[in-house]
């Protein structure tokens, strides 16, 4: 009869023992999930179904997006972006360690707005300037410069948004943007010219 009771507090132990190695097991799988590697898309990438077929896009993430990285080899990360999951060129992002929802880039419609947040905010969007254009582009934008045969883009990048816009569309497109004190002249997506903006621009 003792022997009996023993080996019941045998298997007893031995079942709590099975629950506290599966939940140990299952936190574990949880403290993983929440460390999970993520990356910052540097550039524009193509998300391919298969990696060996290049025909496969499943769609374009933009840049600055950041994705959960499930693999690596020597070219790709299979990545999970929303609810996609596939293949970017490793070059096309960034490791990161920090657990982040993945969310596409937020694009900032003004600069100034930028400027206007605390010191680490500024050093954020002088790392976001340096990595989409270099340094020495990132000091002259953040610095609020522009310069002829510059991107509309870059523009945006340095002075924001503009107030307005008026467009002509031929056969290349003619943009007049205008902002509180100036005008710019953009043609096909280059800044062309500038100026002062008197009452009729406006």
């Amino acid at each position: 009869m003792a022997f009996l009771f023993s080996l019941f507090l045998v298997i007893t132990n031995a079942q709590g023992n099975k629950t506290e190695i599966l939940q140990s097991l299952e936190n574990r799988s949880q403290d993983k999930q929440n460390q999970q590697i993520t990356a910052t898309l540097k550039n524009a990438s193509r998300l391919f179904g298969d990696k060996n077929d290049l025909t496969s896009v499943i769609i374009v993430i933009p840049a600055g997006s950041v994705v959960n990285v499930l693999e690596t080899d020597s070219i790709y990360f299979k990545i999970l972006y929303e609810d996609d999951q596939g293949f970017i060129v490793k070059r096309d992002a960034v490791i990161t360690n920090t657990p982040v929802e993945n969310k596409p880039a937020q694009v900032q419609d003004n600069a100034k707005q930028n400027d206007d947040q605390s010191g680490s905010g500024r050093g954020n969007r002088f790392a976001y300037l340096e990595y989409k254009y270099g340094k020495n582009m990132a000091a002259l934008l953040i610095a609020g410069k522009i310069w002829k045969g510059m991107s509309s883009d870059m523009v945006k990048d340095s002075w924001g948004s503009p107030l307005k816009i008026n467009r002509v569309i031929g056969d290349v497109v003619k943009e007049e943007w205008i902002y509180k004190n100036s005008w710019l002249f953009i043609e096909s997506d280059r800044l062309i010219d500038w100026g002062p903006v008197t009452s009729n621009k406006q």
